[in-house]
């Protein structure tokens, strides 16, 4: 992997010739700021740090939890 591939699709994130890469979803999806991360920390759970995949599977649960609470209250993320 090159340099340049690490830094725009890590494969922890899916790889550039991932039809699902975690950007692409969001992109997509137009899923804006708590549930892009909550993609993208789903998406690497276990595969960026095998050690940290409960870390990762817990920010995801955040970011979801913020945005449950944002739309609850119509605040901003």
């Amino acid at each position: 992997m090159s340099q340049k591939d690490a830094v725009d699709h890590p494969q922890h994130y899916g790889g550039k010739d991932n039809p699902y890469e975690a950007i692409k979803v969001i992109e997509a999806w137009e899923l804006g700021f708590c549930l892009g991360n909550t993609v993208k920390y789903l998406s690497r759970a276990g595969k960026k740090n095998p050690d940290k995949a409960i870390e990762d599977l817990e920010k995801a649960a955040w970011y979801l939890q913020r945005e449950i609470e944002r739309r609850k209250s119509d605040a901003t993320c």
